[in-house]
């Protein structure tokens, strides 16, 4: 069955409509950053620049670093960006533009983040790395989409019974990372733990500048929260939804953070620029050992 021209939009000279992307654009190893000015600061570690391109915050490089092609795209903030990126990749490489049909032959892509995001425990330091093992939904994206088969309803509820979440908020989603690619990424360097995503930056991460929050007690019932070894780690705007529709499309994300904060402690990092290009060279290197 043909997709139709509302459903897969694409521009003028054939590309994908936000991404302005080819299929023969993009490798199958991705790197996502958040900030359109973090691109550059990974693709000048390259060994050679093939493409680019940008259109809106999507900014997208591809070149070589140590004999692995790779492409390096700026998602922006949130989950609702994460939607465009990640339904555009999988589009780019798994339907067939001129047909408007779903190839036969599924392609599987490798995508890591390389973010930066705010500790909640106090052992986990300022300066150090993070793998997400898991991600928690508390945005309500993922809710759009059929989660039956990759969620946690043991964590899941869990967490809403300790937390009494409020049902006026969207159900928390569990996903867990891609197991092969959190092995090529982890190391004694590396904390491990749940990453919660929020929709937005201040009142959902428990900020309060002039509005009250529906549960001002949000972000210590999170940081307390355990289940079998799991506890949530830190906080952020993206994971989730990289790891929910990477599952759903039958694609490999894990999530790397420089944390900068420690919201725990109340410090953060006096270099964090330092940390961000430590990051950025260790993931690099993990990915083409």
């Amino acid at each position: 069955m043909k997709i139709k021209n509302s459903e897969l939009i694409l521009n003028n000279d054939g590309s994908i409509y936000h991404l302005n992307l080819k299929p023969e654009h993009i490798s199958t190893d991705i790197i996502f950053v958040g900030d359109q000015y973090r691109v550059e600061k990974v693709t000048k570690h390259f060994d050679s620049i093939e493409f680019t391109t940008q259109k809106r915050e999507f900014k997208t490089t591809t070149g070589v670093y140590k004999g692995k092609r790779i492409s390096v795209i700026s998602t922006g903030i949130g989950p609702d960006n994460i939607d465009i990126v990640l339904n555009e990749l999988d589009a780019l490489v798994n339907i067939d533009f001129e047909t408007r049909e779903i190839k036969k032959n599924h392609t599987q892509l490798n995508i890591t983040r390389i973010g930066t995001s705010g500790s909640l425990q106090d052992d986990i330091p300022v300066d150090s790395f993070l793998l997400s093992s898991h991600s928690i939904d508390l945005n309500g994206m993922l809710q759009a989409y059929d989660l039956k088969d990759i969620a946690h309803p043991d964590i899941e509820e869990a967490f809403v019974k300790q937390t009494d979440w409020s049902e006026r908020k969207a159900y928390p989603v569990v996903i867990a990372n891609s197991e092969e690619l959190a092995n090529k990424l982890s190391s004694e360097k590396t904390h491990q733990g749940i990453t919660a995503t929020a929709g937005g930056f201040y009142g959902p991460q428990g900020r309060v500048l002039r509005l009250q929050l529906q549960d001002p007690n949000q972000n210590s019932k999170i940081d307390n929260f355990s289940y079998q070894n799991h506890r949530i780690t830190n906080l952020e705007m993206e994971t989730s939804a990289i790891y929910g529709l990477s599952k759903l499309l039958g694609h490999h994300a894990c999530s790397m953070n420089a944390i900068l904060a420690n919201r725990a402690n109340g410090t953060f990092s006096e270099n964090p620029s330092v940390v961000v290009e430590k990051l950025i060279l260790y993931t690099l290197d993990k990915l083409v050992e």
